[in-house]
C-alpha cells in the first residue's frame, strides 16, 4: 500500500433534538435540498471550527492549535513585546516591524505596505490568516534580529511561517492568494452534515418578563421567535494520511492527530443556539474506514428520504450499513480495516460493519493503524 493514497472515512449518525445549530443570514436553520426532499443541514465550515474549538478545550495535543484571524499584526506586536521583556522601549518600531512583516506574508501590494509601515497601530488585515502558534514564535524570531539592527529577511520569514503547523492548520489548509508559497493543501476535507429524512422547520414563540415591572404595567418586556428543527444526521469527513504527515512533517505526529480528529469531529458540536436549546448529543454510529483506493462518502444510502414512524436512527443505521457493503461489492475495492461503535438503537451492524467496539478503543486502533500503515 502507498501511504500517501491512504485515506481514513469517518462515517457519523447523529440525532439532535429541537435545535438551530447554524443558521443562514436570516436566521433560519440551513437547509439543503437532496433526493427531491428538503433536508437540515449544518456546513462544513460550522462543524469544522467546532472541531477547531474541541482541539483547544479537550486535547493535549502537543503542537499547539492555530488561529484564524485578520489580526497577525497585533499577535506580533504581543509576541515579539514578550520576547523583548524590558528592551521593549521603541513601541513604534515593534508596531512597525510587526506591520511590516504582516504585510510581507500576505502580499500586500507597495503602496499598502507603506501605509501599514506608517501606522502608529497594529493593523487589522484584509482577510484572515490561519496561522499556528508554533509558526508565530518562528516568525518573532526574524522580528527580533530585525528590532536588533538586522535587515528584516523576508525569505526567511516565509520559510518560518511555512513550516511547524499546528494539527488544525495541517487538517483544513491555508489559503494566502498574494502569496501562494505559503499555501497548505489540506489533509481533511469535511462534508455539510444532511439528515437522512425529510424536515420541516417550527418555530418558538418566546417573551420576556420584565422582573420590575408593576401590575400596572402588564404585557411583555420583549417578544420575539426563534426558528428551529429536530433531525438524524448523516456526517461524513475523509483525512489524506500522507498529506497531513506531510504537513505536520513527522508519521507520529499524523498517527496522533488522525485519532485527535476523530475524537473531535464525533464529540464536537456547533454553538449555533446552545443557551436557548441545549442540543448536546453524541452520535449514535461512528464508522471508520481505512482505505487505500479513493475517499468514499456513504450519502447515497439517503438519497431517498428515511420514512421513519418510529425514529429514525435504526432506519439510517440499516441502510448505511447495507449501503458500504454494496458499493463494496459492486466495485470490488474493499476498505483496508474498519471500525465501528453504535448504540443498541442503532440495531445489529456487524454484518457490514462489524461489531461494535467502545470509542476510547476505535481511537486506539486508529491510531495504531495509522501509524502501521505510514511506516510502510
Amino acid at each position: 500500500m502507498n501511504p500517501s493514497r491512504a485515506v481514513l472515512d469517518v462515517h457519523v449518525l447523529q440525532t439532535l433534538p429541537p435545535s438551530c445549530l447554524n443558521r443562514d443570514d436570516t436566521g433560519s436553520p440551513k437547509s439543503a435540498l437532496y433526493g427531491g426532499a428538503r433536508r437540515a443541514r449544518v456546513s462544513s465550515q460550522s462543524w469544522k471550527r467546532a472541531t477547531r474549538r474541541y482541539f483547544n478545550e479537550h486535547l493535549a495535543y502537543g503542537t499547539g492549535q492555530g488561529t484564524r484571524t485578520r489580526k497577525l499584526p497585533h499577535l506580533f506586536v504581543e509576541r515579539l513585546t514578550e520576547r523583548l521583556g524590558e528592551r521593549a522601549n521603541d513601541e513604534a518600531r515593534i508596531v512597525k516591524l510587526a506591520n511590516t512583516a504582516a504585510g510581507l506574508l500576505v502580499g500586500v501590494k507597495p503602496d499598502r505596505l507603506k501605509k501599514l509601515q506608517a501606522s502608529d497601530v497594529p493593523a487589522d488585515l484584509d482577510y484572515a490568516l490561519f496561522v499556528s502558534a508554533s509558526t508565530i514564535d518562528s516568525a518573532v524570531d526574524q522580528l527580533l534580529a530585525a528590532y536588533d539592527g538586522a535587515e528584516l529577511d523576508e525569505g526567511a520569514l516565509k520559510a518560518a511561517m511555512g513550516s511547524g503547523h499546528s494539527l488544525d492548520v495541517a487538517l483544513f489548509g491555508r489559503m494566502i492568494a498574494d502569496t501562494p508559497e505559503l499555501n497548505i493543501d489540506a489533509a481533511c476535507q469535511v462534508a455539510h452534515a444532511i439528515s437522512t429524512h425529510r424536515v420541516a422547520s417550527e418555530f418558538d414563540f418566546y417573551t420576556t418578563v420584565d422582573d420590575l415591572a408593576g401590575d400596572e404595567e402588564p404585557g411583555a418586556a420583549m417578544m420575539g421567535y426563534v426558528e428551529f428543527n429536530s433531525a438524524t444526521l448523516y456526517r461524513y469527513a475523509t483525512l489524506s494520511l500522507g498529506r497531513l504527515a506531510d504537513n505536520l512533517g513527522d508519521t507520529g505526529a499524523a498517527a496522533a492527530g488522525a485519532r485527535a480528529f476523530v475524537e473531535a469531529f464525533a464529540k464536537s458540536l456547533p454553538t449555533g443556539h446552545q443557551n436557548t436549546f441545549a442540543a448536546m448529543t453524541l452520535p449514535d454510529v461512528i464508522f471508520a474506514a481505512l482505505r487505500t483506493d479513493q475517499p468514499v462518502s456513504l450519502v447515497g444510502a439517503f438519497e431517498a428520504p428515511v420514512e421513519g414512524s418510529d425514529g429514525y436512527v435504526a432506519d439510517s443505521a440499516r441502510r448505511l450499513a447495507e449501503h458500504a457493503r454494496h458499493l463494496d461489492d459492486l466495485y470490488g475495492v474493499r476498505r483496508a480495516a474498519g471500525w465501528a461503535s453504535y448504540t443498541p438503537a442503532a440495531g445489529d451492524l456487524s454484518t457490514h460493519l462489524g461489531d461494535s467496539i467502545a470509542f476510547p478503543q476505535l481511537l486506539d486502533e486508529i491510531e495504531a493503524a495509522a501509524a502501521a500503515q505510514l511506516e510502510r
